[in-house]
């Protein structure tokens, strides 16, 4: 049976579709940048324009980079005699439907799909990308029987595991086990009824975080924390938002706060914050987006004024999670008159623990919350500043005018965890979907036996094992000094559409069921839907990646 449906010497198959996949992409940029390029470089208004060819090139190029690391992958794995029957099956189905979608169209969503020709790629290109390797990975790697045999594995393995091996080594595979117990034991027994009581997550529960090094995950030593890389940061991520995104994404609160520290703080400000980030004894939250603004920091409008040794904070910002609960605020305020980002500066501003019934007992400042879908638990509010006062002295870095610079650190980390998130969310749904579909009977036997329930299953886990080896990878580059933001705005983009389509599917899967709160599933899909707007919506993402691809065109 194996035998019958594993390609042989698949790992060089998957060397040779990556490959193929590379040249379409060298197509794809010199076609789109012709078509936006003015005097030899890339025209802002033809970008706008054309955004729809240059965030189809985005895409493909996420593709390529995914098939990439899928190759990786495999080669390490098989290295290491790790590559196993349901990795093997994992690896072919998913280059299988990705080489497919790039020759005949990737879905960048629902409705919007990007073929070669709108890429410009030329018809010889297209036509020579179809080589015997490629073929074999498109019609032989992912058939109904391959589906069959590898849903067949998933069903075994059901309750126990993530679906195929990570790759991880020892200290990163130790570290997801003792996040999926805390996962599977304080977090998944209550999530669902948190989700529809709008609660807050336990601070018991916070506690016992703290307990287990999640706010000092990357926190150096020296100030308290425990020195890891940001590839555990995406480990304990997966794991926790695969319990409840809302605790997965407490971390990203106190690895935000202490990343804008690490890299633009003071000594002083290192010393007084980090071992307090660290240990939990304080609960950052991030103060950046207004009512108006989006993703268009240089037209921030919140004033922060000098007067003596405090800033006095006017204006309003919005989409605060967590914000009553939070002790400090990263908040980025327009501290002088230049114009643009030159004018932001990034402030460390205390604030008293607020509650339901007093979010804000802080003088200058009120708010309310925002009721949300999902991705509750910590919730969110809208904050009025009016004379708000921060200590002069935590100024981050003590130099106005450095916010948006101190803030462009962190886009990196925060788009790595993010698609961490989605991958643990992807993950639940999996797991969701499937325990419903081997229990769920119709017409004398469980809806798992069908193909079309199968297949979704079995589609969902190759698509979540592609996304967490392009997370892990960007992850790793950020642990080199590399810079990174392409691959982690590439493993956001491709982790929060990966999330939603696997909650879709799962829902799918239950039926009427799934549209019933009492499932929580319904929470699951609430929950994805976020993961392609913060952080930067799908659309601003691929913009992002586009110039970025367009910018080496020569």
């Amino acid at each position: 049976m194996t035998a019958s449906v594993i390609l042989p010497d698949l790992t060089r198959l998957l060397a040779a579709g990556s490959q193929e996949a590379e040249k379409m992409l060298a197509a794809a940029r010199r076609g789109v940048f012709d078509l936006v390029a003015v005097d030899g470089k890339p025209d802002r208004a033809r970008l706008d324009e054309e955004q729809f060819a240059c965030h189809g090139l985005a895409w493909l190029a996420t593709y390529v980079e995914a098939l990439r690391q899928l190759h990786a992958y495999a080669a390490r794995m098989e290295e290491e005699g790790r590559f196993g029957e349901i990795e093997q099956l994992l690896a072919q189905i998913g280059a299988g439907e990705y080489l497919n979608q790039i020759s005949g169209g990737i879905q960048m969503n629902q409705t919007e799909i990007v073929r070669p020709h709108d890429l410009h790629i030329p018809d010889e290109v297209h036509a020579a990308f179809h080589t015997k390797d490629v073929r074999t990975l498109c019609v032989e790697g992912n058939t109904p029987a391959v589906r069959a045999r590898l849903a067949q594995l998933m069903a075994e393995q059901a309750g126990t595991a993530s679906f195929g091996d990570s790759g991880l080594d020892e200290t990163l595979s130790q570290i997801r086990e003792q996040m999926r117990r805390f996962a599977d034991e304080k977090v998944l027994p209550h999530a669902h009824q948190w989700h529809l009581d709008n609660a807050y997550i336990p601070l018991d529960v916070i506690a016992e975080m703290s307990e287990l090094g999640v706010f000092g995950l990357t926190i150096p030593e020296e100030f308290g924390g425990l020195g890891l890389g940001k590839e555990s940061m995406c480990v304990v991520s997966e794991e926790l938002s695969r319990g409840y995104i809302g605790v997965g994404s407490l971390g990203t609160r106190s690895e935000i706060a202490a990343e804008l520290i690490l890299g633009g703080g003071t000594e002083e400000q290192k010393n007084h914050w980090l071992p307090k980030i660290a240990s939990g004894e304080i609960l950052p939250t991030a103060v950046f987006t207004e009512p108006n603004t989006g993703s268009d920091l240089a037209s921030l409008r919140t004033r922060g004024k000098k007067d003596g040794d405090v800033y006095k904070i006017t204006g309003n910002k919005t989409w605060i999670t967590h914000a009553a609960r939070a002790d400090v605020m990263t908040l980025l305020a327009r501290t002088n008159d230049a114009p643009g980002y030159k004018g932001l500066s990034m402030l460390l501003a205390e604030k008293p623990r607020g509650d339901d019934d007093e979010p804000f007992p802080a003088k200058g400042m009120s708010g309310g919350e925002i009721e949300v879908l999902g991705y509750r638990g910590m919730k969110e509010f809208e904050i009025g500043f009016d004379d708000f006062e921060v200590k002069a002295e935590n100024l981050l870095g003590g130099a106005e005018g450095q916010g948006f610079k101190q803030l462009m650190v962190t886009f990196e980390s925060a788009r790595i965890q993010t698609a961490a998130r989605a991958i643990g969310v992807a993950q639940s749904a999996l797991e969701i979907g499937l325990q419903y579909a081997q229990e769920r009977q119709q017409f004398g036997k469980a809806i798992f036996s069908f193909p079309r329930v199968f297949t979704k299953l079995a589609l969902m886990a190759a698509e979540i094992l592609i996304a967490r080896q392009l997370t892990y990878f960007a992850a790793r580059e950020k642990d080199q000094g590399r810079r990174c933001d392409l691959e982690a705005g590439m493993a956001k983009l491709l982790g929060a559409r990966v999330a939603w389509a696997a909650a879709d599917n799962a829902l799918q899967i239950h039926g009427g069921n799934g549209f019933a709160l009492e499932y929580p599933i319904s929470r699951v899909l609430c929950d994805a839907r976020i993961l392609n707007i913060f952080e930067g919506a799908a659309e601003i993402q691929a913009q992002v990646i586009a110039r970025r691809l367009l910018d080496g065109v020569n």
